[in-house]
């Protein structure tokens, strides 16, 4: 299980992308951080700086079929950056096309509302994005975790970081090859 983190050069919430990356480290999986540059990428921890982080692949060398799914965390700089980005918002939208599962978190939606491919499918966000993704033709529901099948790929979404352990969970159960299981 090889899945990519999309975050921008700087503004991902680090809670946001340090807990689902555990988490797939723990069920054996590995963990691919893909950016719009190449170097590190500066996490926040609201809106004070965290720590960094290296950028395994750019945009430029990663490609949707490289990966089991898309893992896209939050901040609000983070999705911001990123849907003003013509390759971020091709390589989310190339995981929706290829079937393949994709999970966000908090803001993250933003870069979903962008691509295209909320349209008809249920999900949760930060509140603060509900009008975006209703404007955009989707369906905004305030659950702890959604996870939407009702499109061309399977969609999870969560809130904010209170929602980590469940979204973790949730991701994981989708993502995760038939038969295998963390340790």
């Amino acid at each position: 299980m090889q899945v990519a983190f999309l975050v921008a050069p700087e503004g991902v919430e680090q809670i946001e992308l340090t807990d689902p990356w555990q988490a797939v480290l723990d069920a054996g999986g590995t963990p691919c951080l893909v950016s719009t540059e190449a170097g590190r990428i500066q996490a926040f921890n609201h809106l004070d700086k965290a720590d960094t982080f290296a950028v395994d692949r750019t945009l430029d060398e990663a490609r949707a079929e490289d990966f089991t799914g898309l893992v896209m965390p939050g901040g609000v700089a983070n999705p911001d950056a990123l849907r003003m980005d013509g390759r971020a918002v091709a390589f989310t939208k190339a995981f929706f096309e290829a079937g393949k599962p994709v999970a966000a978190i908090c803001h993250a939606p933003w870069t979903l509302v962008e691509a295209d491919v909320v349209r008809g499918r249920t999900l949760t966000s930060w509140p603060s994005l509900r009008t975006d993704i209703a404007n955009a033709g989707g369906n905004w529901v305030d659950e702890q975790v959604k996870v939407c099948t009702g499109g061309p790929n399977t969609l999870i979404t969560s809130r904010k970081p209170d929602d980590l352990k469940a979204f973790d969970a949730a991701f994981l159960d989708v993502f995760l090859p038939a038969g295998r299981t963390g340790s």
